[in-house]
């Protein structure tokens, strides 16, 4: 499957493949969880409850050894937005589309940020060009939603514990309903 029709595909789509590592000591599903579990807990609108949710979904067209391994820059993020684009308003797939420019974004204006990134995360960052210069940072200042993908990257490296959130994905399921482009 390279495109989610509607919220059974993606629903199945985590069934199949949540269940990968990625080199984090979590579970690709529960790293959604857990990131959309901290969104909630900061009161955070609807639409970056599920961006925290559904942020890595491109990873989950990837062999799961060129992600650990981290061999490659597969733009999972670009992939995860295109497939969202077509269900959920631009509140929703902009935040994920620009959650490793966030990143990159952070190095650069927080110099310590890059010392609290995972070992995973610090070779991704390589691979997807390193932090940013001063000209790229101000360019994505720029981009639509930039100030929550930031605080969706932040949710990201916090969704990383070893210890289960207790949430389901079933139970994101109602607030997907509820923003489903056209709604």
């Amino acid at each position: 499957m390279t495109d989610a029709q509607n919220l059974e595909d993606i629903e199945r789509l985590y069934a199949t493949h949540g269940g990968l590592h990625y080199g984090e000591g979590v579970t690709q599903l529960e790293h959604a969880l857990q990131s959309a579990a901290l969104a909630e807990t900061e009161g955070s609108p609807p639409s970056l409850i599920v961006a925290a949710l559904l942020h890595d979904i491109g990873h989950l067209f990837e062999k799961e050894e060129d992600v650990a391994l981290g061999r490659f820059d597969d733009r999972h993020e670009t992939v995860g937005a295109r497939m969202l684009e077509s269900l959920f308003p631009e509140a929703v797939y902009r935040p994920v589309a620009l959650h490793v420019a966030a990143k990159r974004y952070l190095c650069f204006t927080e110099p310590q940020y890059w010392t609290g990134l995972s070992a995973a995360s610090r070779q991704s960052l390589k691979l997807q060009g390193g932090p940013f210069d001063r000209a790229q940072a101000q360019a994505f200042e720029r981009a639509s939603c930039w100030r929550d993908a930031v605080q969706l990257r932040r949710f990201d490296d916090m969704g990383k514990r070893a210890e289960i959130c207790g949430r389901r994905f079933a139970d994101y399921m109602p607030l997907m309903r509820g923003l489903l482009a056209g709604s």
